[in-house]
Parts: structure tokens; sequence; C-alpha cells
């Protein structure tokens, strides 16, 4: 039974087909392996060699395969269903197979193991570009290019060799032996450049662009990879002096977005708030919080490992200006509060225990006692409204029959939330802290 080779596509009409992928279980205990039966024809259909998505397999499930390309036996070890290496597959396909600009899959793979890159073109649409090179399939890819290009190479070269042989039968043996000489070297010199000839085909301005783009793409490619192997610290670094160079050129107020993709390019996501804490506040930090809420926003929206870091990073700013900051703390952490910053749980879990961390025990118990009176009303706000949601829930229930008039839903507001004077002098309590 055959399926479509792009399996988003449900047009039963679909012109690339390829057959379903055959599984056998072999063996059993730490011996037991799986063997996929009709893998070369799967291959076949796909154009790719019957290795690559045995190994791709074997990448996914973190397991080890075996090739056996004489009895056409592919391997991977473990028990494995075929409908979850069929899924598996469809991931292969995406990656490896389709066309990125039109989702055909008549597409041919390009490996350079000297520039360790691997090209994609397209034979519907005409797509050239570069591969992504960070999944471990690429490792194997460049070490075991496909046989199709090598093999084309030889064979016009075999051609070659046999028309020369037929002239030297032709002009004599001296003169064929000049002949073989020149007549050698010069396929030598064309393959040389078999790298370069897909490139030479385009020669116009916008082709060479594109080429550009594409090159410096790749070299995008490499750079993050490179940089994801680095330890925390030096990605950390990268982070800071990513910032600092926008904030020193001053383009940082536009670029929210470009620093939060800095920081999921190097992985760095929750501690970008310290960093900006540390690069963006001063004594001046209510109305840089007023400023700059967009750029914490990006990092700190549901995301409470990032909330954390903020907190880190306040305190840091308050042991750098303390004789201005330490006295506001409590008005300060309303309004990262009120710029839905931080959560009421995290200001929760932060408060209840006082850490060295970010700064030393004795300002950080500083610290904590002057955001006191801000806990404090943050708790009680949050159990007076708890309070009198259920009051409304139970007023609900007994009054089954609502009018919905204005003056009936200031009379009850009156009677159900008495303190409700209290909570507003809460508020000017803190704002005057």
């Amino acid at each position: 039974m055959s399926v479509n080779v792009n399996r988003s596509v449900s047009d039963q009409f679909y012109r690339y087909k390829m057959p379903r992928l055959i599984a056998k279980v072999e063996g059993k205990g730490n011996g037991i392996k799986t063997v996929i039966v009709n893998m070369v024809d799967v291959a076949k259909a796909l154009n790719r060699p019957p290795t690559y998505p045995t190994k791709f397999f074997g990448c996914e499930l973190g397991a080890q395969t075996q090739f056996d390309a004489k009895n056409d036996r592919y391997i991977v070890n473990g028990s494995h269903e075929a409908n979850k290496l069929q899924d598996m597959l469809d991931g292969f396909i995406r990656k490896f197979v389709l066309c990125p600009e039109c989702d055909n899959p008549e597409t041919d793979l390009h490996v350079n193991p000297k520039k360790q890159t691997i090209g994609n073109s397209c034979k519907a649409c005409g797509y050239r570009g570069m591969l992504d090179t960070r999944h471990k399939l690429c490792t194997f890819i460049l070490k075991n290019p496909p046989e199709s290009n090598d093999s084309g190479s030889a064979s016009v070269k075999k051609e070659k060799e046999k028309k020369n042989r037929k002239k030297d039968k032709e002009n004599g043996s001296g003169s064929g032996e000049a002949g073989n000489q020149d007549n050698i070297d010069a396929p030598e010199a064309v393959d040389r450049d078999d790298d370069d000839e897909d490139w030479a085909e385009e020669t116009t301005e916008e082709a060479q662009r594109r080429r550009m783009e594409e090159i410096s793409d790749h070299a995008k490619n490499l750079t993050l990879s490179e940089d994801l192997e680095k330890p925390l610290e030096e990605r950390v670094n990268l982070f800071y002096s990513f910032v600092k160079q926008k904030k020193e050129s001053g383009t940082i107020d536009g670029a929210d977005k470009e620093i939060l993709a800095e920081a999921e390019r190097l992985d760095v996501k929750a501690m970008g708030p310290l960093i900006l804490s540390e690069l963006l506040f001063n004594e001046n930090i209510r109305d840089q919080i007023k400023k700059y809420k967009r750029h914490f926003l990006r990092f700190c929206h549901n995301n409470k490992k990032a909330q954390k870091y903020l907190l880190g990073g306040f305190e840091c700013v308050v042991k750098l200006h303390q004789v201005q900051l330490l006295p506001r703390v409590a008005i300060i952490l309303k309004d990262l509060y009120d710029a839905d910053l931080l959560e009421e749980d995290v200001i929760f879990a932060w408060a209840e225990r006082v850490s060295k961390k970010y700064v030393s025990k004795e300002l950080a118990k500083e610290i904590h006692a002057k955001a006191a009176p801000f806990v404090k009303w943050l708790k009680e706000a949050e159990e007076e409204s708890e309070g009198s949601e259920e009051e409304e829930e139970e007023e609900d229930d007994e009054n089954v029959e609502v009018v919905y008039s204005s003056s009936a839903r200031e009379l009850k507001v009156e009677t159900v939330k008495p303190d409700t004077p209290e909570k507003e002098e809460d508020d000017i309590d803190i704002d005057a802290i």
C-alpha cells in the first residue's frame, strides 16, 4: 500500500507516492532489533540513500543502526512499531526532502565535505538554498554524501575514456598516447569544479544577491551551532554585549523583538530580565519601568522563572543605588506588579525567603523589611477579593431573580463590601512609602 510522500496532503491523486514502511522485529532481550524490510523502496521514492532515513531514526530514537547494503537490510536496535517509524519518517521528509518553497519532494542534496555545507535544490520551482546543519544526521550526511553526484561524474569520465580509446585506435598508438594525456587532464579539471557547477548557471545580479543571502544565512546557522555549544556563562556574556551595543547605539527603544530573539538564540531567555535590569535600570527605575515595560514583558509574561531573575536584578539595582532606592523598595515593587511584570505567587515566594544570591544577606534582609508593607497589602487585597467573590456567589444562589439596575447594583456594593474605603487607604499608604 502506498501513501503520499507529503502526508499533510490528503489528495488521493497526489503524484508523489511512496510505499508504507514495513517493520519486522527480530531477536529477544538485549539483542532485539527492528528490520525495515522495504527501506530501499521507500528511499528510492524519496530520492535519498536508504542509510539516511535509517540513521535519522537512530538519531531520533537514540538507538544504534546497522546497514547491510548487499542484502538490503537496514536495522534500528530496539523494538519499534511501524506506525511510529512512519510518523518519524514524516519528520525526515520535512527536514531533508521537501522543498521549503513549494513543498514538492523533487529535490537533490549537494554535499561539500570540504566546506561542511549541504545544499538543497528543487527541480520543480528552481529553489536553491542551504540546509540547517544542526541536526545530528547532517554529520552523517557530510561523511557519507549521496552517490548520485559522484556516480554521475564517474560515468561521464568513463564515457570520455571510451571515446578516447576509439580515437586512439583510429589514429594509432603514438598519437593515441598523446591524445590520452591531453584528453584525460581536461575532465579532471572539470571534476575539480563540480562543487561550483550548480552556482554557475545564473550570473545575473539577482542570482548573485540570492547566493550571497544563502551564504550569510548558512553562516548564521554555523554561528548559532557554535554559540549554543559554549558554556552558559559565555552565552550570558554574549547576550549582555548584544544588549549593551543596542543601548550605546541608541536603538534599544525599538529593539525589544531583536533582544528577545537573541536571548532565544543563545538559550538564555529566562535570565534576560537580570541582564536588562543591570543595563536599563538606575536610580530613576520608576520611570524606566514604564519606558521599557514592553522589553521586560516579552521575557516575563507567563514565565515565573524570568520573573524570579527580574527580582534578582532589582536587588542588584538597589545595591548599586542604595541611598536613593532602599527607602522606596515597596513602591518600586508595586510599579513592577502594576506593569504585569511580576505575579503574586512569585512575589510571595520571594518574600518568604531571604537569599544572598545577588546581594549580601544583610542588605537582602533590609530589602525584604522595606518590601513587607507591600507584601502585606498584596496578601490582604487577595484575601478580600477571594472573600468578595464567595459572598457574590452566595448572593447569586439566594437571589434567583436578579434585577440589573444601576441603583440596585450600587446598593449591593455598599452592603456587601463595606471595607472598600480601607483598601483605598491602604493604596495611599503604599504610595506614600
